[in-house]
């Protein structure tokens, strides 16, 4: 198997705070899908660097059929529909939920297991990619 796409490979610098989290946020949401970790790489450049959607709200500002046009973009076709619709209610709670910051989550939640048991909660976020996303997150959180 190729070695795991880190932050850093995506130009993403998980130190310096909350914007980078969410970048990161959204490119662990798309490397936990099935789907091959260079298409969702680059879907993650399409949406965050080409598009500038690199914060819940930007995001949000996005409709449903924006979001499948960025992902074809980058032939993230496969899960193209279920993924934007999940980025959309994902962008939504983390703004209704917790005033649009990862921080936020961090702060109300007493330990790693809370934490975690979280970021499970938003739709389309299993286990795989809570996984990938603390690997990172890890490093300035705790």
């Amino acid at each position: 198997m190729a070695s795991e796409i880190s932050a850093k490979d995506l130009g993403i610098e998980i130190e310096k705070g909350e914007g980078e989290l969410f970048k990161w946020f959204i490119a662990s949401f798309l490397f936990g899908k099935r789907i091959q970790q260079d298409i969702a790489a680059e879907a993650y450049r399409v949406i965050v660097d080409q598009h500038k959607r690199d914060t819940p709200r930007k995001v949000c500002n996005c409709s449903w059929q924006d979001l499948v046009n960025m992902l074809g973009e980058a032939h993230y076709v496969r899960y193209d529909e279920s993924t934007a619709e999940r980025l959309l209610k994902l962008c939504a709670k983390l703004n209704s939920d917790y005033d649009g910051k990862l921080g936020n989550i961090r702060e109300q939640s007493k330990d790693r297991k809370e934490l975690e048991k979280r970021l499970a909660e938003f739709e389309g976020i299993g286990p795989k990619t809570v996984e990938i996303f603390m690997r990172e997150a890890a490093k300035v959180w705790y």
